[in-house]
């Protein structure tokens, strides 16, 4: 169960489902640093779990950008269909509901949604409420996908890099350089940015844009760029703590839209197209994996769950040690692996029914009108 890709006789290509795979364990990587609290705190001093939370922060944090430019690539094909929004949608639906309802089943659910009006809101429209924001973004993306298209196919080379530099000006440039906060700057977490990703890796996939030109340099890339943004955060955390100032600025390495979170999601991103995997039994099983890390986002950012599952988890495999960077570094190792198996299992049983619904229905009336969708509309 995935959100890009287009189901077809064609393989899906296993670099490319591998680096799914990796920006899905940086995404709970960046989610498992937060809930710990174990970055930098301006104003107090670092330990040393700390300066290890904010390295593995450097690496993760292209993880997001990552995971949209893979999108970006296969939608731009002009395969946006209606059959895969509702899917979509429908995905979230079934975690969002499911979810709640085993919760309540073994009384762990802590939203008590009679008193709760908003809450309960969430769970209605769990896309408009930002229930999760990266679907809110990346529904409102698939939506533009086939204007963006249609542009695509239709501006010329120098138009469409126009437009992209023009982006890229207002999202990324700018506030990658001024060390104060504009309020349209939303840090890279809306559908502003994913606009701006799409097209970027739409004009990678038109043009058959070979980036950094080696796989190596594309690593080394991604690699300068990491060792710029966990310079700077070190940097900046050490000149506030000591002469005061550049509070905001200290947190923008870590925003989706700096600029060097950009160029090593794309030097990521370039070296697993030059990746290739060779055929056998660990491609076949990266090639299952991929589309289903989804579910992992899906699972361990359910409202009732985004801020419990790292303490779950440590109720299993013991409390989480602040106080050795390498008991912390071992735990919270443990603790992605254990949330990814996780998230992978309830996707494959998401799949299993959806599986069974569509081989039902598949000759209803409901399924044959949105196949006719697609064939229209496609």
């Amino acid at each position: 169960m995935g959100v890009t890709g287009v189901k077809s006789a064609k393989k899906r290509n296993p670099g490319i489902e591998l680096l799914r795979i990796i920006s899905m364990l940086m995404i709970l990587t960046l989610h498992f640093n937060t809930h710990t609290g174990t970055l930098l705190e301006i104003g107090v001093p670092a330990t040393g779990v700390n300066i290890f939370a904010t390295l593995t922060e450097s690496f993760s944090i292209t993880g997001v950008n990552a995971y949209v430019l893979i999108s970006g690539y296969f939608l731009s094909t002009g395969k946006a269909k209606p059959s895969r929004l509702l899917q979509l949608i429908c995905q979230v639906y079934f975690y969002t509901i499911l979810i709640s309802l085993a919760m309540m089943a073994v009384g762990t659910y802590a939203v008590d949604m009679g008193s709760n009006a908003y809450k309960l809101v969430e769970y209605i429209f769990p896309i408009s409420s930002e229930h999760y924001w990266f679907i809110t973004a990346y529904v409102i993306m698939f939506v533009f996908a086939p204007v963006m298209n249609a542009a695509v196919d239709k501006l010329t080379r120098k138009q469409l890099r126009a437009v992209i530099f023009g982006l890229l000006t207002w999202f990324c440039f700018i506030k990658s350089i001024v060390p104060v906060l504009f309020p349209t700057d939303h840090f890279g977490y809306d559908y502003g940015w994913f606009l701006c990703l799409y097209l970027i890796a739409a004009y990678i996939r038109k043009y058959d844009l070979v980036l950094f030109y080696t796989a190596g340099k594309s690593a080394i890339v991604y690699a300068v760029s990491v060792a710029v943004i966990f310079t700077m955060s070190v940097s900046l955390h050490y000149y506030n703590l000591h002469f005061g100032g550049f509070a905001h600025y200290s947190e923008v390495p870590f925003n989706l839209n700096f600029f060097f979170t950009l160029t090593g999601s794309l030097g990521l991103f370039s070296f697993f197209r030059f990746f290739r995997m060779r055929e056998g039994a660990a491609a076949d099983i990266i090639r299952t994996l991929g589309p289903m890390t989804f579910g992992v986002y899906l699972l361990h950012m359910h409202i009732e769950l985004r801020d419990r599952w790292v303490d779950w988890i440590a109720n299993v495999i013991g409390d989480i040690p602040y106080d050795s960077v390498a008991g912390f570094a071992i735990h919270y190792i443990f603790t992605i692996l254990i949330m990814f198996m996780a998230g992978i299992f309830v996707d494959f049983i998401c799949k299993t029914v959806f599986e069974f619904v569509g081989r039902i229905m598949h000759d209803s009336r409901l399924f044959k009108m949105i196949r006719h969708w697609d064939e229209t509309l496609c």
